[in-house]
């Protein structure tokens, strides 16, 4: 991938320190995707948006991340820290050609994937987990039969629940990187923890420190020598931190 510049790294974090959650993840994968517009971006699986910061994450940060989290066991609550290696992380959506065909009770449905914009949109709307997955079902379904006729608009909104059931199954297994949850075993005392995996807060969060990081080493050199902020940018962070070192040992 073309790794996005400091300069345009900069701008995302001082867009994003004002924004959270899906407005964060949306500024990290236009700096993932440069030049793609806020609906295409939208428009894609989360397991897509997901493979592509993690490819970001990659190019900017590396491939080991560090993990921090508490045992679920109340009785122990011990915080863990571990380095996960992210290299087979982000595995991108594999959807037949024909959509995601369910069938069950004399229903025939397909369905495409949810995209991001599906899911933001539900969750603004539905005001419990089954209402969720009724209004999630009908966006998604391409087509709809019951017992070999077409379904209408009002049963394609009151799909069963067997059938949404069997939708959400088959649209993990078609997008396993929508959702990447870990499970950690605690050293202490060796109770399971499992913990979600935000790509797109873990990515912010390191954004942020560098970000810090690079706006000190502005100020320094900026005080040191007079440059101007795009032209320490333009300097490569080995050549940054040498021209640091210089000004340390003055």
């Amino acid at each position: 991938m073309t790794v996005t510049g400091p300069a345009e790294l900069l701008a995302t974090w001082e867009a994003g320190l004002a924004r959270q959650g899906g407005d964060r993840a949306l500024l990290l994968h236009r700096a993932a995707r440069p030049g793609a517009g806020a609906d295409a971006l939208l428009s894609v699986p989360p397991g897509e948006r997901a493979a592509d910061l993690f490819a970001l994450r990659r190019a900017l940060f590396g491939e080991r991340m560090q993990i921090t989290l508490d045992c679920a066991d109340e009785d122990c609550a011990a915080a863990m820290e571990f380095e996960l290696d992210a290299a087979g992380l982000g595995a991108r959506p594999q959807v037949p050609e024909d959509g995601l065909r369910v069938a069950e009770g004399g229903w025939t449905v397909v369905f495409r994937l949810p995209s991001v914009a599906d899911l933001t949109a539900v969750a603004s709307l539905a005001a419990g987990a089954e209402e969720a997955r009724r209004l999630l079902g009908a966006r998604c379904a391409r087509t709809a039969r019951r017992g070999g006729r077409p379904a209408t608009d009002e049963e394609l909104a009151a799909l069963p629940e067997a059938v949404l059931k069997r939708f959400a199954e088959a649209a993990e297994r078609a997008d396993p990187a929508a959702e990447v949850v870990l499970n950690i075993a605690c050293p202490e005392c060796g109770a399971a923890t499992p913990a979600e995996l935000d790509i797109a807060a873990y990515l912010w969060t390191e954004l942020d420190v560098w970000a810090r990081d690079v706006l000190l080493d502005v100020h320094l050199l900026a005080s040191a020598y007079g440059w101007s902020e795009p032209q320490i940018l333009a300097l490569s962070p080995l050549r940054r931190r040498y021209y640091l070192e210089l000004c340390a040992d003055a």
